[in-house]
């Protein structure tokens, strides 16, 4: 802005003269790129999508399905009785909405959280015969500890280059806490997957750098952007040593205690792996009217991790993705292509559902017109993320006439998936959306105990679920598909 200014002031005290007799060189700044042209579609259709927005919003579908799955349902684990219920469940829904619906099989992980403890047996100014307990909750897919569990001195590092400074002599044999901050400031501005991406590196590789200098166990800070002593579990690469997440009030804890003297942990942590299960992707289909080998995919995941109740991770996704449907039967409408809404299952541990789908459906991918995944939550919907050609944006443009009207209206095209689950066939050039949800306070409660149904707004799912409806329709019933 100041750099503007000051050449706007320069130009202006250049003597008329002067400037009418020398040649004037054109800034970038004056070269106008033409628009592409904004792509319209038919009243008809205009009024359908109209109609599509106000009955999903004035529609509580979505919150009765997030409800059932997250109070009656419970934790649903990949390979867990739950997620076996949530299948069965999600799918008798889609034929009570009259989808063609199918269990297409999937092998997944079963790992099972067994008992978790922790306390500081030893740090400065320790009182004699006392120990301070710790919060903490072990990360999926790493090796548990004994059954009377593991004591070790701790080392606190900030980031990968503290760890590797102090080298195998110092590391080996101990327990290495990875005290890394999620970025508040960040988060609250915006940018809360930034926040989110760089914190949660040292959950997913952690432990595999701590295990390469020699220590015996890894802990890592909770990944999250609250502070109530709640413990954030996920995924983590299978390192050969225990790993976990404590609290960052435990965190800070054992940082402030280890610059004072030794600390020295005893901690229990009794996961296990389990024999791979069978489990499904539930696939229900609304076909087309006119082109019904062309489809629109519509999706949420249907696992969760098992501290809370997986409502807002990501029951929420499922729900609103089953309402697309659901709205348009309602309204007795069929697009010219077919919808295809899909509850994934294992996204949080592994993928195995989305690579087992890009494998079965491998020949129908160039009829995949696009792809829409909704796993960031349920809050206030701003918009889409897109990642396709950016020819393909002004096809886009009515759908963001018609959301305007609640703020849903944002395009971002960017160059990655936006979403996990959608990425496989973002990788085979199938176009890709994910809904772009308000995520300042997602992360409060993401993968910790507190994901439960209270933190969900249902007017707010409901604005999801007409966000995703609306671009479905539309996406299903152009004249042509979207550009790939």
């Amino acid at each position: 802005m100041r750099l503007l200014f000051v050449a706007v002031l320069a130009a202006s005290l250049i003597p008329a003269a002067a400037s009418q007799n020398r040649p004037q060189a054109k800034s970038s700044y004056d070269v106008e790129e033409p628009a592409p042209p904004v792509h319209t579609y038919s009243p008809e259709l205009m009024t359908e999508l109209t109609s599509v927005r106000d009955a999903a919003l004035n529609d509580d579908y979505a919150y009765r399905i997030v409800a059932h799955l997250s109070d009656n349902i419970g934790p649903r684990p990949a390979g867990s009785p739950q997620a076996q219920a949530a299948v069965e469940y999600v799918a008798d829904q889609m034929r009570q909405l009259g989808l063609d619906v199918k269990l297409e099989p999937v092998k997944v992980p079963f790992w099972f959280r067994g008992a978790e403890s922790a306390e500081l047996v030893a740090y400065p100014g320790q009182a004699p015969g006392t120990t301070q307990k710790i919060v903490l909750t072990a990360l999926g897919g790493n090796t548990p500890t004994p059954p009377t569990g593991l004591t070790a001195d701790v080392v606190v590092v900030r980031n990968y280059d503290e760890l590797n400074a102090l080298g195998r002599q110092k590391v080996e044999g101990k327990v290495v806490l990875f005290n890394v901050l999620f970025d508040k400031q960040k988060a609250a501005a915006g940018y809360w997957g930034d926040a989110y991406g760089e914190a949660v590196d040292y959950r997913g590789k952690g432990p595999l750098a701590a295990a390469g200098l020699g220590a015996v166990a890894c802990l890592v800070r909770s990944v999250g952007g609250a502070e109530f002593r709640s413990p954030h579990t996920g995924y983590s690469h299978p390192a050969g040593i225990p790993a976990g997440a404590v609290t960052a009030e435990d965190a800070d804890l054992i940082a402030h205690l280890a610059a004072q003297g030794p600390v020295r942990i005893h901690f229990v942590l009794l996961s296990e792996n389990r024999p791979e299960v069978q489990s499904y992707n539930v696939v229900g289909d609304l076909k087309g009217s006119e082109h019904p080998e062309q489809v629109v995919l519509v999706s949420g995941h249907l696992d969760s991790w098992d501290l809370g109740t997986g409502a807002i991770d990501d029951a929420a996704g499922v729900a609103v993705a089953m309402q697309t449907a659901a709205t348009l039967q309602k309204l007795h409408l069929r697009p010219r292509r077919t919808i295809r809404v899909i509850a994934w299952m294992d996204e949080e541990d592994g993928g195995q559902g989305h690579d087992a789908y890009a494998v079965a459906h491998q020949p129908d991918i160039p009829n995949h017109v696009a792809a829409i995944e909704s796993d960031l939550g349920a809050d206030h919907p701003l918009g889409f993320l897109v990642k396709a050609p950016a020819a393909a944006l002004p096809w886009l443009a009515p759908v963001q006439t018609v959301l305007a009207s609640f703020g849903a209206n944002l395009l971002k095209e960017v160059d990655f998936s936006p979403g996990a689950d959608i990425t496989p066939l973002s990788k085979l050039g199938v176009p890709t959306l994910g809904i772009l949800q308000d995520g300042r306070t997602y992360f409060n409660y993401h993968h910790t105990a507190a994901d439960t149904l209270d933190k969900i707004d249902p007017r707010q799912l409901r604005e999801n679920a007409a966000a995703m409806a609306v671009m479905a329709h539309a996406l299903a019933s152009m004249d042509q598909p979207l550009p790939r």
